[in-house]
């Protein structure tokens, strides 16, 4: 069997949430299975496994409705891509497409990064269902993250073809030996990994802080002057640390240092910080939403996603007797249910079955 993995969403400098679903699924994939990648821009390779690839149109391309054509040349017998918006004209392939979430359907502001041209068609593809029916109804097979968007897929009807979930996971972290058996930090802090969109709802994390005496709020992505401004002004007495896009080694050394990993985002696709904050030994305390009840588990403690009073008074909580510890060892148990050598597995099932049913 002849799989080719479409790696054409990988970032250059520093992986988004896509582009980490994609580099860490294929790495563990070939560990499974031969495969081959396709690439878009020969920077991605940076952040990519060592393993054959082929040089295709970007995915942004006018070029992509027939990016099937360049795709053929392989013969590959199965295609998967981490998204679902990959041409298929003219293909000769089984073909996997990706669902992450429906997010964009609620809440309708394209990602920043994309050109103005493809935000356009953004907006619009998302102003009614048929089009993603579309898309998903033109493969083989439709693969998603988690057990809450393939409810939601069910839902809304969006496609009479097999859904299959194959859940994302959190790269591990540097290694300290110290992660399975930590005690409360004595200095509390807080931490948050995300971007700075309206639906992330960072607004609450800022005025739950404040609440919070003697508290730092330590926000790790990137950050405009416009959005820092304006959380500052927010609640000017919240004390707000920004790192402006952390590396891994900064991220993992404050998460391990850290009171509790917070979010109140009002909808995700999966949630893959609270499994890397699990997986160091750090509490969550998120957003009562059904995505991260799939994630967190027992581990979490949750929250109304727009009750700054009662986030603040769960970190407060955890400053009872042994309630960090507890909540430390649930959470270390928790993140073990997602990894990417089992997500792999699922991934070699599923084309298996593809190939053999068409």
């Amino acid at each position: 069997m002849r799989i080719v993995f479409d790696a054409r969403y990988t970032r250059f400098d520093q992986h988004d949430g896509i582009s980490r679903y994609g580099a860490n699924l294929v790495e563990e994939l070939s560990h499974l299975h031969p495969v081959t990648m396709l690439i878009s821009d020969h920077r991605q390779l940076d952040l990519l496994p060592d393993l054959p690839w082929q040089l295709v149109s970007s995915p942004t391309s006018a070029r992509e409705p027939w990016v099937a054509r360049q795709v053929n040349r392989l013969r590959p017998d199965v295609v998967f891509t981490p998204m679902q918006t990959m041409g298929s004209w003219g293909r000769r392939y089984a073909l996997l497409l990706t669902v992450h979430d429906l997010i964009y359907y609620t809440n309708p502001t394209p990602p920043r990064d994309l050109p103005w041209g493809v935000r356009a068609l953004w907006r619009l593809y998302h102003l009614s269902w048929w089009p993603q029916r579309m898309l998903l109804n033109r493969s083989d097979g439709v693969v998603t993250v988690s057990q809450t968007t393939a409810g939601l897929i069910a839902e809304h009807h969006l496609t009479d073809k097999p859904v299959t979930v194959v859940p994302n996971a959190a790269a591990p972290l540097p290694a300290d030996e110290g992660d399975a058996r930590r005690r409360a930090p004595e200095k509390r802090s807080l931490v948050y990994m995300g971007s700075f969109m309206p639906y992330k709802n960072v607004d609450t994390l800022v005025e739950a802080t404040a609440r919070l005496f003697d508290t730092e709020l330590h926000l790790m992505s990137r950050v405009s002057d416009a959005e820092r401004t304006r959380l500052q002004a927010l609640a000017p007495e919240a004390r707000l640390v920004f790192h402006d896009g952390a590396s891994d080694a900064e991220y993992a050394a404050v998460l391990r240092e850290a009171t509790a990993f917070v979010t109140t985002s009002l909808d995700e696709g999966f949630g893959i910080p609270l499994v890397e904050a699990m997986s160091v030994g750090t509490p969550v305390v998120v957003s009562d939403i059904p995505i991260f009840r799939e994630i967190g588990g027992d581990a979490a403690v949750y929250v109304p996603p727009t009750d700054a009073a009662a986030l603040a008074a769960e970190v407060q909580r955890l400053d009872k007797p042994g309630e960090w510890e507890r909540r430390s060892r649930l959470g270390l148990e928790q993140a073990g249910r997602f990894t990417w050598a089992s997500s792999a597995r699922k991934l070699l099932d599923v084309l298996e079955q593809t190939v053999a049913a068409r």
